[in-house]
């Protein structure tokens, strides 16, 4: 889906390229801020393909207006530039209490898995770590990545109860592979960062592999 959307963007692009190029229409695409489209259409397209965290592309699309409508002259620019930094945090804060709300019950099912992930922790600091742990039973982890890549390879991995992972990235990526058969829900907390899922849901009933993940500067995708 997210590729088709992305293709329709290219043509109009291409069309309206070649179109002004051969005169066949005059459109100025380069309008006062043009530049914020780099800003608005990849954080649109991300709000309605990505699944997992989009609070983050959220605030994008609100940022990036707010910046059109600067250079666009409707509202005053020195104004937004001392705004825009307490209206991110207000608006970060807000994505917190109403995520915590909307998302109760997967929050209740994460505090009840905690228990079991013990003290299993795999975390990549300064560096890059690739963990399989094919043929093992998994009960659940601890990932960090710390200024490094960590990727946890569970694709034949032994899941047979629903686990959690609670998986932080600061300045970081980790990436969670996940077996077909199972089932993923997504809970998280990202500043300047994204948690999201790529991951096709398998049939009802089968184990879920719930992700707790908060990402700062840093991104975690399950796939």
């Amino acid at each position: 889906m997210k590729g088709i959307i992305w293709g329709i963007v290219l043509v109009i692009v291409g069309v309206l390229l070649g179109g002004n190029a051969t005169g066949l229409f005059n459109i100025d695409i380069f309008f006062d801020g043009w530049w914020t489209l780099f800003i608005i259409v990849p954080c649109a397209i991300g709000l309605f393909t990505e699944k997992g965290e989009r609070w983050g592309n959220l605030i994008g699309v609100i940022v990036g207006g707010f910046l059109l409508l600067a250079c666009q002259n409707v509202i005053d620019f020195e104004l937004l530039w001392k705004l825009l930094a307490p209206g991110i945090v207000v608006l970060i804060g807000l994505g917190m209490i109403f995520k915590n709300i909307f998302n109760k019950k997967i929050s209740d099912e994460i505090k009840g898995l905690t228990g079991k992930i013990g003290d299993e922790e795999v975390a990549a600091i300064f560096s890059g770590q690739n963990i399989d742990m094919k043929g093992e039973k998994f009960t659940g982890k601890k990932a960090t990545a710390v200024f490094g890549g960590l990727k946890l390879d569970l694709s034949k991995a032994v899941i047979k109860e629903d686990v959690v992972i609670e998986a932080s990235a600061i300045f970081g990526g980790i990436d969670i592979i996940v077996p077909s058969s199972v089932n993923v829900k997504v809970k998280s907390t990202a500043l300047f960062g994204g948690v999201k899922s790529k991951h096709d849901d398998a049939k009802d009933g089968s184990p879920t592999v719930y992700v707790n993940g908060t990402a700062m500067f840093g991104g975690i995708e399950v796939k």
